[in-house]
């Protein structure tokens, strides 16, 4: 008789009871009609024809997404109306800008690793001109969206410049020298004028080249934003770095109202006498008059004449060293002057301490609204800080600077990617009363787990739970899940 040979095809597990048994045969039975689509002698029902029982010594982890976060931002995209025809790529730039600001290349690599998202490289640099053609239709999409959602209207905007500076120091046409907020004097730049709204949510931005003094950059943007779209009541908020006569004319004639900060300094020493004898050092004192450049509102506040006066103590103090130190070679010092005119002899500059000790604690406005409320102007004008603050978000949060794009159209894309991170991020911000950071850390929390059944080589997919800080951080962005 010949001998019987027994082959093992899968060893499913060992049983201890009859309840371990049970599932293990459910195991066997759901491996057996996978594997062999041999038929049962035995019914087989199981949730989704699955079996209910996975031993975990036969279960292997196989990876870790974050889905959650892309879902979520992706909702949010969808609130923008960001739903642009064979687009999937840029958005998830966008989106991956927002999540991990990297190098274009290196986003490639993340949303494979974060998403299991892959796209072609080389379709960003064939579907470049697409990206850049779409700016005007996206900065009114984020307007409709910024009416409806922030109740923004244009009778009052914020403005101003920054600039962001390039990995190397060769300049052209576009990328050139200029004043560098980034104290970055030896390498090339471009200056970005930007406009929010009270909240710092960017409505419209324009790119100029690295030189360009930031005065004027105002008058194009205003006019622009008040053409396009044909507005009949706009105010501009901006420092005093955009003040000249000149931009206060243009803007008058446009029928613009505008708060500005004014270099009271700058003013005739009679008239810094007067201001300081009215305000007479009293704190929260406000005097208002006219000028040709509109009516000068002027302010007192004992808090900014304590750090007024400390920081003119300090550079009188430095001057004086220098007047004492012998051999001591005389750099610039803003209280020192040279004596009549003869190299290497200075003097201190006695009529500029006295003329900085009557401005010690006073600040002033320029505006051309006239039913205004002094004090309401003085608040608005210091609402700048959220202009600057979307800047810092933009540079520090979404890493905008600096720029590694040589050409005009890559550079173009990426300053449209970070416009559209800023929008949605801020409107996250706004909503949750929450850095982007922090939003995003809490999303990032939630993760998607890949567990390979090695009894049947199913994948399946287990969500951590939501807790109940994302679910109400969701509650406050409008959704649900």
């Amino acid at each position: 008789m010949k001998k019987e040979k027994k082959i093992i095809v899968k060893h499913i597990g060992s049983a201890r009871n009859l309840k371990e048994l049970s599932l293990l045969k459910e195991n066997a039975s759901y491996w057996i009609k996978k594997h062999t689509n041999q038929p049962s002698l035995f019914s087989f029902k199981s949730k989704k024809n699955l079996p209910s029982f996975i031993p975990l010594s036969k279960c292997e982890v196989s990876g870790i997404k974050y889905t959650f976060v892309y879902e979520v931002i992706s909702k949010i995209f969808n609130l923008f109306k960001f739903n642009f025809n064979n687009q999937k790529l840029f958005l998830d730039l966008v989106l991956i800008r927002i999540i991990e600001p990297t190098s274009k290349l290196e986003s490639f690599v993340l949303l494979d690793e974060l998403f299991g998202i892959v796209h072609q490289r080389r379709n960003f640099y064939r579907l470049l001109s697409s990206f850049v053609s779409l700016k005007e239709i996206i900065e009114e999409k984020i307007l409709f969206f910024a009416k409806k959602n922030l109740d923004f209207d244009f009778t009052l905007v914020f403005y101003d410049v920054t600039t962001l500076y390039f990995e190397t120091s060769k300049d052209d046409d576009f990328r050139n020298y200029g004043f560098s907020k980034d104290n970055k004097p030896n390498q090339p730049q471009i200056v970005i004028g930007l406009v929010v709204n009270k909240e710092g949510f960017p409505i419209s931005y324009q790119i100029f080249e690295g030189k360009t003094f930031e005065g004027h950059t105002v008058i194009p943007v205003i006019l622009n934003l008040k053409e396009r779209y044909q507005i009949n009541d706009l105010t501009v908020v901006a420092d005093s770095a955009m003040l000249s006569f000149s931009n206060i004319k243009k803007l008058n004639e446009k029928g613009i109202k505008y708060i500005v900060g004014a270099r009271v300094g700058s003013l005739p020493f009679k008239i810094i006498k007067e201001i300081n004898q009215k305000l007479n050092q009293t704190n929260g004192a406000i005097i208002r008059f006219k000028t040709k450049n509109g009516d000068l509102i002027c302010d007192f506040s004992s808090k900014r004449f304590l750090k007024d006066k400390h920081e003119m103590e300090k550079q009188i103090q430095k001057a004086n060293n220098l007047l004492t130190k012998k051999g001591a070679k005389i750099t610039k010092v803003k209280f020192l002057q040279n004596k009549e005119k003869e190299k290497e002899k200075y003097i201190l500059n006695t009529k500029l301490i006295e003329k900085t000790k009557l401005l010690l604690g006073i600040k002033g406005y320029y505006t051309n609204l006239t039913t205004i409320d002094n004090q309401e102007i003085i608040n608005q004008y210091h609402n700048l800080w959220h202009v600057e603050n979307a800047f810092r978000i933009a540079k520090s949060d979404l890493k905008m600077r600096p720029v590694y794009q040589f050409k005009k159209q890559t550079i173009q894309a990426h300053i449209l990617i970070c416009f559209m991170a800023l929008a949605v991020s801020k409107f996250m911000e706004i909503k949750t009363g929450k850095p982007i950071k922090k939003i995003i850390k809490l999303l990032k929390n939630i993760v998607d787990v890949k567990i390979l059944n090695t009894l049947t080589n199913e994948e399946i997919t287990l969500r951590s739970k939501i807790t109940d800080e994302v679910k109400q951080l969701l509650h406050h962005l409008s959704l649900w899940y």
